[in-house]
């Protein structure tokens, strides 16, 4: 493998990395707007990344070209995709998660529990 196979294998295997994280941050993370922050990250950084190595592989010529084109365009709009659709949550009050408002959830879902025991 040459240098350039080895930077490439890299970038996708980071770009990889990325996106795995962000499906561990769909499933884990508590809210709308904290899942957006993990996805549109994997999207802008992880996919750059992958595209960028990809990108190496090819050399120069017009698949080149055209995978740098998709990671400029990716680049650009998927913040904006994801600042839409997280401010059209805000717009429709959906509330952003709380330590204090989980808290109060388990509270009073141990209340209902100990009531249903009686």
């Amino acid at each position: 493998m040459s240098p350039l196979d080895i930077i490439a294998t890299v970038l996708v295997l980071l770009g990889t990395f990325f996106g795995l994280v962000a499906t561990i941050g769909v499933i884990r993370l508590p809210d709308l707007y904290t899942r957006a922050h993990a996805t549109s990250k994997n999207d802008t950084l992880g996919i750059v990344l992958a595209l960028t190595g990809v990108a190496l592989v090819f050399g120069s010529g017009v698949t080149t070209a055209k995978t740098v084109l998709l990671a400029v365009f990716v680049f650009i709009t998927n913040p904006t995709a994801a600042h839409a659709i997280t401010r059209a949550a805000y717009d429709q009050n959906i509330v952003p998660w709380t330590a204090e408002a989980e808290a109060e959830v388990n509270v009073n879902a141990s209340a209902n529990a100990e009531g249903e025991d009686r």
